[in-house]
């Protein structure tokens, strides 16, 4: 996305049982500290998370990602090689934040970017129904679901 005169790039952690983006982070670089600062931004224990599924992309394949999930007990999972279908759910999650929240957008600065990414978060999670979790919101469905784990 354009931030000024210069390109920044969004990484969105995403759990697939809810559709919610539980980490995101903005950067200047396409780089595991990327990916490192949307963990860090998680809201949910780490350790519960069975699995990061995620393209081959370098910024995920590191010796930095690996000892997050080493520490966590988190199994990686890549995609094939030129298999994009591996990664369908996230691929259609990121056409609905560009469509919703980047298309045409120019941000002034850096902090404008990160303000507006917590809000986008904050709605895409808790107001926006999604047709594939029974027209609920991401926070809506985990916490119906949980319900019926529970009781």
């Amino acid at each position: 996305m354009r931030v000024g005169q210069k390109w920044q790039y969004v990484c969105i952690l995403l759990d697939l049982h809810n559709c919610e983006i539980i980490g995101y982070s903005s950067g200047t670089h396409k780089d595991a500290e990327l990916v490192h600062a949307a963990f860090v931004r998680v809201n949910v224990n780490l350790s519960q998370i069975q699995m990061f599924h995620t393209d081959r992309g370098s910024e995920f394949d590191n010796a930095l990602i690996d000892e997050i999930l080493d520490a966590f007990g988190i199994n990686p999972s890549l995609s094939l090689k030129g298999q994009p279908l591996d990664n369908a759910v996230a691929e259609a999650t990121f056409k609905l934040i560009k469509t919703e929240f980047i298309y045409r957008r120019i941000f002034d600065s850096s902090e404008q970017l990160t303000i507006e990414l917590a809000d986008y978060v904050h709605w895409f999670n808790n107001i926006r129904i999604h047709s594939s979790i029974n027209y609920l919101s991401p926070v809506e469905f985990r916490l119906h679901t949980s319900s019926f784990l529970y009781n």
